[in-house]
């Protein structure tokens, strides 16, 4: 016996680009085939990315076994960042083997894994709504959907004729047209089988994945509904009808692959801002190369007109950079030497070397799609309620078709022609399809106009909370204020000079960031001022900043704490509180006991905060400053706003007050994302603004990339008509379903008219969440 010695790996995360899945169904299914495979776990398949996301543990299950397992599926895959092939048009699925007979994957060791996993791309399960993400938890539902054929990612752009669904809408009308001739010119009787013949052979594929569906215990499927409506259709003779359901049918896969596929490009057309090349600068000389190829460190030429190719920092030349493509914002902004650009903004002036920040899969443009693609996951309770609707609805509507084809004959004695042609027609109106593609649809739209205007949430849930928002809670600095104060006045005590308080003060705040910081260095500098030499910086939260200034501590803190601490005296409260009532932020500077004197800043509001306040109370919304600020401060602010607000508060007193907001309904927070971070939290949304786009895009619910604070509302725009046109489609989707129930009981509709009503129904959602596509949300009214 020969002992081999296994090498223990640790599990590891892996990603592959998954191509040819074009509808939810898809993802379960792959979810499903791949989870089932040893060393596999936390499966997850993002539709809209085309990414298959998983845990793998290498010592028992290699990367080819998932691989192999995808393919026989139907699908191309290849590893993140290879081009995956794209699986041929109209595939039809090979029957499927025997329970536990199929081919099975083999892992890198040539292992054998699995059976049922590597079956045919046949059944597309609606457990998870269209636009939904799949994860392995959810696989095991099996709950009953319909199974559709779906066109392939590959033929977007093709004419609808040369893809798999055109071709079997083409098959079926020829043989359709051809029975109707041949009744034309000979008899009712060689009509009748010419229509039979055309209705067999263009339900053929439908039959088949119905039955492979059936394999995989799936069998509530339009397909299996749609097989046993046409064959009872000929076994009572109505062969005419049953050819014309199956063209009807093969027209409607096309209708809805067009609309879907319009849904999902909104999306896809994000990742074509980015240029596919750039101008690198190496040894002096410039050479063009893959923009995804570029590196941090290294030097680009950005021409006048050209796009920017990466997120960078500009070294050389000042332009107008139409930053429209990333943040919505229309107007070209001046950016010129140590200022950043992001990488799909148009040069619209001057040359422009930039040095490269961040790589291509990290740069602003790829986060945003990231955040799009995996806003998937995050669905919205309307949209796990429908989705467990779905489950009992199609039982229940092939439980009451067996009623109405049985009771009527066996208890009335009525014909069983009329009661079997009328179950059948109930069968077929039945499918949810519309309804479970009534959320996703809109979803997927509505982030897709939000991330073409700078306007990002994460996901359904984000944005059925964000419609929900009746109460508004601003921080001040930076998002209703520029973010930028100056200083405005100066007040030494005592002997001190203006100099000599601003090099203690510059000393200080050396090391910070935060916007006064950085307005009293500017204003040293200005000044000529050398800051004093200093160490121990230390930040007091909500209170100030102490360092050792040459061999004493010195403070820049508010004048509450100065106070409290022996750093003011009753004079310096006075002015402070003069200063204040004027509407600026006012720091006492001291030592140990030893009032230095006072400095005083403003940051004025932002141009459009009164307009923005004013709209958010036109729809309802209360608006309302929470700052570190002073009371005198914060009021005249509010004041000019026109808004109520809450002030001297620390980061806890921020956390407790949106509690407390939050008991009387939803609230949404905008902060910077940093300071701001419990608070954003623990508000029903939280969002960060402007320059914090880097954070925004990891931590909190929601983003808004440009510096306008009139984008709060539109946010709020935005997600009620989402959830508006969420209510539309799903009272579409129910109301022509109960209309056509009935009618179908009643004897008043056939299989041709239900049939297309599922269809029309379907169209008809899908077409209306696209009307979210040319929504301008920050337009009123």
């Amino acid at each position: 016996m020969t002992t081999t010695t296994e090498t223990t790996q640790n599990p590891e995360r892996r990603e592959w680009t998954v191509t040819g899945m074009d509808c939810a169904a898809c993802t379960t299914k792959v979810v499903k085939a791949v989870g089932r495979l040893p060393g596999v776990s936390e499966v997850k398949v993002a539709l809209m990315a085309e990414r298959l996301s998983l845990t793998l543990d290498p010592s028992t299950t290699g990367a080819g076994a998932v691989e192999d397992v995808v393919r026989k599926l139907g699908y191309g895959i290849a590893p993140k960042g290879q081009a995956a092939p794209r699986k041929k048009a109209f595939v039809l699925p090979d029957a499927a083997p025997a329970a536990g007979q199929g081919d099975a994957g083999r892992n890198d060791d040539g292992h054998i894994h699995g059976g049922d996993e590597a079956r045919d791309h046949a059944d597309h399960d609606h457990a998870a709504p269209a636009g939904a993400s799949a994860d392995k938890s959810d696989a095991g539902h099996g709950s009953p959907g319909h199974v559709h054929s779906h066109g392939d990612p590959s033929e977007r752009g093709e004419p609808w004729y040369r893809t798999g669904k055109g071709q079997l809408v083409i098959l079926s009308g020829a043989l359709l047209t051809l029975a109707w001739i041949a009744e034309a010119l000979t008899s009712a009787e060689v009509g009748r089988w010419a229509f039979t013949l055309a209705c067999l052979i263009g339900l053929a594929p439908v039959a088949r994945r119905a039955w492979a569906a059936l394999r995989m215990g799936q069998p509530f499927t339009i397909e299996g509904l749609m097989t046993i409506a046409a064959i009872g259709a000929l076994f009572i003779d109505a062969a005419e009808e049953a050819a014309l359901v199956v063209f009807l049918f093969a027209v409607g896969e096309v209708l809805e692959g067009v609309a879907a596929g319009k849904a999902r490009d909104g999306i896809r057309a994000l990742a074509t801002l980015v240029p596919k090349t750039a101008l690198l600068e190496t040894g002096g000389a410039m050479r063009e190369v893959p923009a995804e190829s570029l590196e941090p460190g290294q030097v680009v030429l950005v021409r006048p007109g050209d796009r920017i190719p990466a997120d960078g920092d500009i070294v050389e030349g000042t332009s107008g950079i139409d930053e429209s493509p990333v943040t919505g914002e229309s107007v070209p902004v001046t950016r010129g030497p140590g200022e950043p650009v992001f990488a799909g903004s148009i040069n619209a002036e001057a040359a422009l070397r930039v040095t490269v920040t961040k790589a291509a899969a990290d740069n602003t443009i790829s986060r945003i799609i990231k955040l799009v693609e995996d806003a998937e996951e995050a669905r919205a309770p309307t949209e796990r309620f429908i989705d467990r609707f779905s489950r009992w609805y199609m039982p229940a509507i092939v439980g009451i078709s067996a009623l109405v084809v049985l009771v009527p004959p066996l208890t009335f004695g009525q014909p069983w022609d009329t009661w079997v042609y009328r179950g059948l027609a109930l069968l077929l109106i039945g499918c949810p399809c519309a309804l479970v593609i009534s959320v996703p649809a809109a979803i997927a739209s509505g982030l897709s106009t939000g991330a073409r205007r700078g306007l990002l949430m994460k996901g359904g849930a984000v944005i059925e909370a964000a419609a929900g928002v009746k109460q508004v809670a601003f921080d001040k600095t930076g998002t209703l204020t520029h973010g930028k104060p100056e200083v405005t006045d100066t007040l030494p005590f005592g002997a001190l000079d203006e100099a000599a308080l601003l090099a203690v003060a510059a000393a200080v705040e050396g090391g910070s960031s935060h916007p006064l910081a950085q307005a009293i260095l500017r204003r040293a500098g200005e000044r000529g001022v050398i800051p004093l030499p200093a160490c121990e910086g230390k930040a007091l939260a909500g209170k100030g900043v102490s360092a050792l200034v040459g061999d004493a501590l010195a403070w820049v803190s508010s004048p509450r704490h100065a106070t409290a601490e022996g750093g003011l005296h009753p004079e310096g409260q006075a002015r402070a509180t003069e200063l204040e009532g004027q509407g600026k932020t006012v720091v006492a500077v001291y030592r140990d006991k030893e009032p230095l004197g006072l400095i005083a800043l403003r940051d004025e509001p932002r141009a459009d905060a009164a307009d923005a306040v004013r709209q958010l109370k036109d729809m309802g919304v209360s608006a309302t400053i929470l700052t570190g600020d002073n009371p005198r401060t914060a009021a005249a602010i509010a004041g000019t706003l026109g808004m109520d607000y809450r002030a001297e508060m620390l980061p806890e007193d921020k956390l407790a007050t949106i509690r407390e907001m939050s008991a009387r309904g939803g609230v949404m927070m905008i902060g910077d994302g940093i300071n701001d971070a419990p608070a954003l939290k623990q508000a029903t949304v939280g969002v960060a603004m402007g320059s914090g786009t880097d954070v925004a895009l990891e931590t909190a619910d929601a983003a808004i990339l440009r510096d306008r604070v009139t984008d709060v509302p539109a946010q709020i725009r935005l997600a009620r008509a989402t959830m508006g046109n969420i209510r539309q489609n799903v009272a579409i989707a129910l109301g022509l379903k109960a209309v056509f129930l009935v009618t179908s009981i009643l004897g008043l509709t056939g299989l041709w008219i239900a049939i297309l009503a599922d269809t029309g129904a379907t169209v008809l959602v899908t077409l209306n969440a696209l009307r979210l596509l040319r929504l301008d949300p920050g337009k009123q009214g």
